[in-house]
């Protein structure tokens, strides 16, 4: 098993995206996931930047998968999926079924995300038949469940998010402007200044989740790093680690050095792994 490292999920200025994938191209992760995945209402990147990133990544050994849009409501984001799908070097990763279709319509390989709703092997393998190279389990989903969706083996990859915030939906609306009182169509990207999403509370004050201008991810970080043996037994090729900021670049490289041996988890209250022992997704099993 591997260490790969998924899309950037927040909005970040320009000049700090291009210098922490800079940093990514030194290191030694060697899967990398990149692109807007979120909202497309974030500007501060356009697809040639990260098409130029990706150039550059490459260039430093990696293999480089494009991320698509997540929620696709305008025909702009179709043009714009239809850019990422023509670029003529790196497969996408689908995170929705639009770019599945658009994939399968041109015979180009894809990764299937974590937000298409792939709960049996039935729609895995008629995916497989389409063009898909590797799908990234859902995040609710269990060890049981997967151990039960891969027997027997599939001839595609495996790819969990083990460790970071999890992506829990995606609506229309925004509820970060909403919380700042704007309305969407001119929400003045007011997610830049939540470098980490936007932490909502319950009214006794606990952490209850996430938000993240459209989409809304869980408050605690998921921590399946102690789970990795098991993970390899089960035929897992790569576990993920979903970036919030450069401390998850040197985290990856931790992890591709240990990967297949017990690490030790961090057991703060932020940590969470429940889904994967099948119990409730924001408790952590020890």
């Amino acid at each position: 098993m591997n260490i790969s490292l998924g899309p950037l999920l927040y909005c970040w200025p320009k000049a700090q995206v291009q210098a922490f994938y800079r940093e990514v191209a030194d290191s030694t992760i060697p899967l990398i996931y990149l692109g807007e995945a979120v909202c497309s209402r974030r500007r501060q990147m356009k697809f040639a930047d990260y098409l130029a990133l990706a150039h550059e990544l490459k260039d430093a050994g990696k293999q480089v998968v494009l991320s698509t849009l997540a929620l696709i409501e305008a025909q702009s984001e179709l043009k714009e999926l239809k850019k990422q799908l023509d670029n003529g070097e790196f497969i996408v990763e689908a995170n929705d079924m639009a770019a599945v279709g658009m994939a399968r319509e041109q015979g180009l390989p894809f990764v299937c995300g974590a937000s298409i709703n792939n709960y049996n092997r039935a729609s895995l393998d008629k995916l497989h038949q389409w063009g898909m190279q590797r799908f990234v389990m859902p995040i609710e989903l269990s060890k049981t469940w997967l151990q039960k969706v891969t027997t027997p083996a599939p001839s595609f990859e495996v790819e969990l998010l083990g460790y970071g915030y999890l992506p829990l939906a995606h609506s229309a609306r925004c509820f970060t402007a909403r919380h700042r009182g704007l309305a969407k169509d001119d929400c003045q990207t007011i997610c830049i200044q939540h470098p980490k999403g936007l932490v909502a509370q319950t009214q006794e004050q606990q952490p209850l989740l996430r938000l993240n201008g459209i989409q809304t991810q869980s408050a605690g970080r998921c921590d399946l790093r102690r789970d990795i043996p098991e993970m390899k037994r089960l035929g897992v090729d790569w576990f993920r680690v979903s970036p919030d900021g450069h401390d998850s670049i040197a985290l990856a490289e931790s992890l591709r050095q240990d990967a297949g041996s017990e690490v030790d988890a961090e057991t703060s209250n932020e940590a969470c792994n429940g889904y994967w022992h099948g119990a409730p997704g924001m408790v952590y099993r020890r």
